[in-house]
């Protein structure tokens, strides 16, 4: 699956992103979270698998940058 979200926070070992089609917070797992900031638009691939939590977290299988519209 794939997921268009902007950057929020930048943490060890994770992002927080704002998911563009649900405008909902979502962790998202990922060893190179160092390499985004806050605000980059980003498109991420995963599983599909989300957990039932508050944030919602997923883990990435790729993660790109991506330009504004």
């Amino acid at each position: 699956m794939t997921m268009n979200a902007t950057v929020l926070e930048v943490n060890q070992g994770s992002l927080l992103v704002c998911d563009q089609e649900t405008c909902q917070p979502v962790v998202v797992h990922t060893p190179c979270a160092a390499s985004f900031h806050v605000s980059q638009p980003i498109r991420i691939q995963y599983t599909g698998a989300m957990t039932n939590s508050l944030p919602p977290q997923i883990s990435a299988c790729c993660i790109t940058t991506r330009g504004c519209c």
